[in-house]
């Protein structure tokens, strides 16, 4: 039972069965009729354009902000944003595009007063501000549609793109009860992850017009992501978006239903007011020694990551049932 994140989930017997029957061609050339399919299906049903399927959440990101961004640009992100502090630097390092965190709000959201006291003037010694990157779920939590809707007037009056990384939009989207397009509606571009809690093996989608799209698959090539017969990856893709959405909901209940549990352990605390999805981060008192406690739970086939808060990931490979076992064994450890 794996706790550390929706990124272990493994494939279903039915995405397993798609690999093997997928039609393949040469992707490069455009050939390949199933990476095709989910795009032009994914564009579509997401509200844009065009998309692109790429390797993972990191490589969209970054194609996505380089197809927004020259060098010498900036972009506006959260300090807590995977794109600035868990993807090695690739904007700056690859792209020579500036980051520009903004420190997030309780909530995930990026305070507007911050935002734009941070935009640079038109000024020679200054990078140039043109894109705004928000995250959505950040954290586990979910940014309120009346705060996106806000967001896209701050872009639109201060002349800048709007970048959604949305690796577990479908989660924000569960969590609302909405059509995940009432969230995408708000952004020039868009990822989505395939491979977390929607469980296909590999890969993520970079969605915008078709002019951005055919940048950043130039960019992709560029950082060596282009790929050949890759319909044996996107097959599992589609399946992602279209049968596992619903377990979802399971994921956040399990979710709350743990962070229930470990508020009722001493020397745990959560914040259930932030458990909206399928993460939940617990702090812990000085009392509780977390490494001493992940090795125990390791030996009861128990994955969980060590450190101060805690994070707990629910997904599909976990069960209501294991969320129970889990609370009794870190009952009888701590």
């Amino acid at each position: 039972m794996d706790f550390r994140s929706d990124t272990v989930t493994t494939p279903t017997p039915a995405m397993r069965k798609a690999m093997a029957e997928a039609l393949v061609g040469d992707d490069v050339y455009g050939d390949d009729p199933t990476v095709n399919d989910l795009e032009q299906w994914a564009a579509e049903r997401h509200g844009f354009e065009a998309a692109l399927f790429t390797t993972s959440g990191t490589q969209a990101n970054l194609l996505g902000i380089m197809a927004h961004c020259e060098r010498g640009d900036e972009y506006l992100c959260g300090q807590q944003a995977h794109n600035y502090r868990y993807e090695a630097g690739g904007a700056a390092v690859l792209g020579s595009v500036q980051p520009q965190p903004i420190e997030n709000a309780p909530d995930g959201t990026l305070p507007f007063d911050k935002l734009q006291a941070a935009i640079k003037p038109d000024d020679i010694h200054f990078a140039r501000t043109r894109l705004l990157s928000l995250e959505n779920t950040i954290n586990g939590k979910v940014l309120p549609l009346s705060y996106l809707a806000e967001a896209r007037e701050f872009a639109n009056k201060n002349g800048l793109s709007m970048h959604l990384d949305g690796a577990r939009v479908y989660n924000a989207a569960v969590a609302l009860d909405i059509d995940v397009k009432e969230i995408a509606q708000h952004f020039d571009s868009m990822t989505i992850c395939l491979s977390k809690g929607l469980c296909a093996p590999i890969g993520s989608l970079l969605l915008g017009t078709k002019e951005y799209i055919t940048k950043a698959r130039r960019l992709r090539k560029l950082v060596g992501g282009a790929m050949r017969q890759a319909g044996v990856l996107a097959a599992p893709g589609k399946l992602a978006l279209t049968e596992q959405v619903a377990q979802l909901k399971q994921d956040h209940l399990n979710a709350k239903r743990l962070a229930e549990g470990l508020n009722l352990i001493e020397g745990f605390s959560v914040n259930a007011e932030f458990v909206h999805t399928n993460i939940v981060f617990a702090k812990v008192s000085d009392s509780v020694n977390t490494h001493e406690l992940v090795a125990k739970l390791a030996e009861d086939g128990f994955k969980v990551t060590a450190g101060n808060p805690m994070r707990f990931v629910t997904h599909k490979d976990i069960t209501a049932a294991d969320i129970e076992t889990l609370l009794e064994k870190i009952t009888q450890y701590v």
